[in-house]
C-alpha cells in the first residue's frame, strides 16, 4: 500500500539527546496518545492532538539539560509516570505534569543513560553504573569504557535482574549485582540498546542492540551465555542508527530521517484546505517582520554585541567496512555553509546523498602545514551534512569544522577532531597470534597514566581514563590492510607487538617524541620479523591487483566508446572489453569514490620498504624511484624479489 507523506509541524522544542521523547499508553480505547519530550533546555513539554491541533497538556520551566527521559510505574499496570536525568539528579512526574520525585543520586558525574523497572532505578555516567531500589542504592561497577546505554530484562519475566551495558569499546556487559556476568563483543561501538518487542520478546531475554556505524543486531541474554540470533550490516556505509522499537517492528532511523533536531517533527496522512494555507502564509510573514525586527536591533549602535547561539550535534567516526572517517554535523536550524580546514594531509570522498556543492581552495603546506581547505555550500533547508574522510597513518594532527548557519547576524562555531597516527586502526577482543610479530619495548620512568596517555594518543578508540589494575592489553586492527597490533603496557614498560612493521615504526617514532616533550628519558629495543615484511606484501596484494585492474579498465572506457560510435556496435569486440562497456557507469563510479586509493597502496609499500631497512640501519630512499617503476608494472613475485634483494 503506497502512503502519501506531508509533514505537519505541530510543536517546537529545543534541541534534544538520544531517548528523550516518549509516546504515553492510550488512557483508553482507541483514545489519541501524548507525547512528552524533555530538551536541554530542561523544559518537560507534553502535548495531545485535538481537532488536528496540538494542545499542550503540561510544560515546566527551564532547568539542566535533560539527557534522558523514560517511562515507568508499577510493574504490569500502565507505565505513564514520567521519569527524566538531569545532571545527577532524577525528577518524576506524573502523566498531568505534577512533579512527585526529586532524588539527588550524588554521582560525580552528570547522567548519560537511565532504565526504570518498577522500583529499581538503572543509572550510568560515563564510566560508573549505579543501581538503586527505591532510592537506595543497591549495586555498583565501574566500567573499563564509557558507557553509552544501559537497560535491564523485564524483572518480571526473568529469574533475576540482569542489567546490560553498552560499552564504546565493542562491548556488551551483563551484570548480575555488582559484577560482570559475561561480556558479548559486537561487531561496533554499542550506542543504543532496546528490548526486542519492547518486553524481550517470547522468552523475555531478546535484546536489540545498534551500533554507532550503523548496524544492528538482536542477541538472547540467558543466565549463562549469549545467544547471537541476527545481524544486520550497514551495506550502504552511512552514519550512526538509532534503534526504535514498536510493537513487532523495527524502525532504524538516522538514514532516512533526522533525528536529532530542534523541532519534533510528527509526520502524519493529512490534506491542507485553503484556510490552512492562508494561516502559513500569515505565520510566514509575522516571521519575516520579526527577522528584520531582529537583524535592525541587533545591528543598531546601542545594541550589545552578541552572536544568537546555536547548538550543533556531531559525530566523527571510524568505519571498518571502508577504513573511512565519517564526520556528520547536525544544526538545530538550516546550514549555510562548513569550511573544512586540516593541518595533515586527507581524503575527501564522495557521500552519495549529500547534495552540497563542494569547492577547494589552493594551500601552502609547506609555510603553514595547511593540507587542506574545502568549502561545503548547502543547499536550503539542509541541517544535516555528512563528510567522509581518509587520513594516512603516521601524519597525524587536526581536522577542523567551521559551521556557518543561516541567521543573522553572521555567526560561526568551530569543531576540532584528532586525526590520531595510527588513525585506522580499530579496537577487537581476539587476534591471530599465530602471525609474524614485530615487537616494540619501552621501559623507562614513567607512570602507568603517563603510557596510557600515550597510547590515547596514537590510537583511537582507547578510553581516555586508565583502566583499573596494574596492567592492561588492547587489540587493534587495521581496518585498510588487516594487520593487527597487540599493546601490553604497565608502570615502566609498554610492549607492543604488529605484523607490520611501519605500525611499529610509527609507534616508536611518536612515542619517543612524546616522551622527549615530557622529559622521560626511554630505553627502547625492537624485534624485527623479516617474514612478516613478506606477509604483509600479501594482504596488500589483493587490493593492489584490483585497484591496477579498475584504473587499467576505466583508462580503457574512452576509447571503446569512441570504437563503438565509429563501428556503430561492440560485435567486433572481444567479451572482455564488451564487459568494460557494460558496467562503464559502475567502473567509474566506483574509480570516482575511491580518489588516490592506488597512490595510497603505493605509499604504504614505498614506506614498508624504508622501515624495514631503517631498523636495520640503512637509508634505501635512493632506491624509491626503482621501487616505483616496478609498481608500475606490478608483479608480486617481482616485487617479493626486490624487498629480498635490497
Amino acid at each position: 500500500m503506497d502512503l502519501v507523506l506531508n509533514r505537519a509541524d505541530y510543536s517546537q522544542v529545543g534541541v534534544t539527546s538520544q531517548k528523550t521523547m516518549k509516546l504515553l499508553p492510550a488512557s483508553k480505547h482507541r483514545a489519541a496518545q501524548k507525547v512528552v519530550i524533555g530538551d536541554h533546555d530542561g523544559v518537560v513539554l507534553c502535548f495531545g492532538m485535538k481537532k488536528g491541533e496540538a494542545v499542550a497538556v503540561f510544560k515546566t520551566l527551564p532547568g539542566q539539560k535533560i539527557a534522558r527521559l523514560e517511562l515507568g510505574g508499577v510493574l504490569n499496570t500502565p507505565q505513564e509516570k514520567i521519569f527524566i536525568a538531569a545532571g545527577s539528579e532524577i525528577r518524576g512526574f506524573t502523566k498531568r505534569g505534577k512533579q512527585f520525585l526529586s532524588f539527588e543520586t550524588n554521582l560525580t558525574e552528570s547522567i548519560k543513560a537511565m532504565h526504570i523497572s518498577g522500583s529499581d532505578l538503572f543509572l550510568s555516567a560515563s564510566y560508573i553504573y549505579n543501581h538503586y531500589c527505591d532510592c537506595k542504592d543497591q549495586h555498583y561497577y565501574l566500567s573499563a569504557d564509557k558507557i553509552n546505554d544501559v537497560i535491564c530484562l523485564p524483572v518480571e519475566r526473568v529469574p533475576q535482574i540482569t542489567p546490560i551495558l553498552a560499552c564504546q569499546d565493542r562491548v556488551l556487559r551483563v551484570l548480575q549485582g555488582s559484577d560482570v556476568m559475561y561480556e558479548i563483543e559486537v561487531p561496533g561501538p554499542p550506542a543504543v540498546l532496546a528490548l526486542h518487542n519492547g518486553n524481550g520478546g517470547n522468552s523475555g531475554e531478546d535484546l536489540l542492540f545498534g551500533t554507532a556505524d550503523g548496524k544492528l543486531g538482536l542477541i538472547q541474554i540467558t543466565t549463562s551465555k549469549p545467544v547471537h540470533k541476527w545481524e544486520v550490516g550497514n551495506e550502504r556505509k552511512r552514519g550512526a542508527s538509532i534503534l526504535w522499537v514498536m510493537g513487532l517492528k523495527i524502525y532504524l532511523l538516522g538514514e532516512m530521517m533526522e533525528w536529532w533536531k530542534c523541532t519534533a517533527w510528527i509526520t502524519q496522512r493529512s490534506l491542507f484546505c485553503d484556510l490552512t494555507w492562508n494561516e502559513l502564509e500569515h505565520l510566514q510573514y509575522k516571521v519575516l517582520q520579526e527577522r528584520e525586527n531582529y537583524q535592525q536591533s541587533s545591528q543598531s549602535s546601542k545594541a550589545k554585541s552578541a552572536a544568537p547561539p546555536f547548538s550543533i550535534n556531531d559525530k566523527f567516526t571510524l568505519n571498518k567496512d571502508d577504513a573511512s572517517y565519517s564526520l556528520i554535523l547536525e544544526v538545530q536550524t538550516a546550514i549555510d555553509n562548513v569550511l573544512i580546514q586540516s593541518d595533515v594531509p586527507i581524503d575527501l570522498l564522495d557521500v552519495d546523498k549529500n547534495s552540497a556543492v563542494v569547492s577547494f581552495s589552493s594551500c601552502d603546506s609547506e609555510s603553514n602545514d595547511n593540507f587542506l581547505l574545502a568549502t561545503y555550500r548547502c543547499q536550503a533547508n539542509t541541517t544535516r551534512l555528512e563528510l567522509k574522510i581518509r587520513s594516512i597513518e603516521g601524519q597525524y594532527g587536526t581536522l577542523q569544522a567551521y559551521v556557518t548557519p543561516r541567521i543573522q547576524p553572521k555567526t560561526c562555531q568551530v569543531r576540532q577532531y584528532h586525526i590520531k597516527p595510527l588513525s585506522l586502526h580499530q579496537r577487537t577482543h581476539c587476534i591471530d597470534h599465530s602471525r609474524p610479530m614485530n615487537t616494540l619495548t619501552l621501559t623507562g620512568q614513567f607512570s602507568f597514566a603517563e603510557v596510557h596517555s600515550w597510547v590515547v594518543f596514537c590510537l583511537p578508540e582507547v578510553p581516555e581514563k586508565p583502566p583499573a589494575g596494574e596492567c592492561v592489553t588492547f587489540h587493534f586492527q587495521n581496518t585498510f590492510l588487516d594487520t593487527q597490533l597487540e599493546s601490553v603496557y604497565r608502570k615502566g614498560e609498554g610492549v607492543f607487538k604488529s605484523d607490520n612493521i611501519s605500525t611499529i615504526s610509527i609507534l616508536k617514532d611518536v612515542l619517543s617524541k612524546e616522551a622527549t616533550k615530557r622529559k622521560i628519558n626511554l630505553n627502547i629495543s625492537y624485534e624485527i620479523n623479516e617474514v612478516s615484511v613478506r606477509h604483509t606484501l600479501m594482504l596488500i596484494h589483493p587490493k593492489l591487483e584490483y585497484q591496477l585492474l579498475l584504473a587499467k579498465k576505466v583508462q580503457l572506457i574512452d576509447a571503446l566508446k569512441e570504437l563503438q560510435v565509429h563501428e556503430g556496435n561492440t560485435n567486433f569486440l572481444i567479451p572482455e572489453y564488451r564487459c568494460i562497456l557494460e558496467e562503464a557507469d559502475h567502473l567509474q563510479e566506483e574509480y570516482k569514490k575511491q580518489p588516490a586509493h592506488l597512490e595510497r597502496l603505493y605509499g604504504m609499500i614505498t614506506d614498508l620498504f624504508i622501515d624495514k631497512f631503517k631498523f636495520k640501519g640503512t637509508n634505501v630512499k635512493t632506491k624509491v624511484p626503482l621501487l616505483l617503476q616496478i609498481l608500475d608494472s606490478y608483479d608480486q613475485n617481482a616485487l617479493i624479489a626486490f624487498f629480498d634483494a635490497a
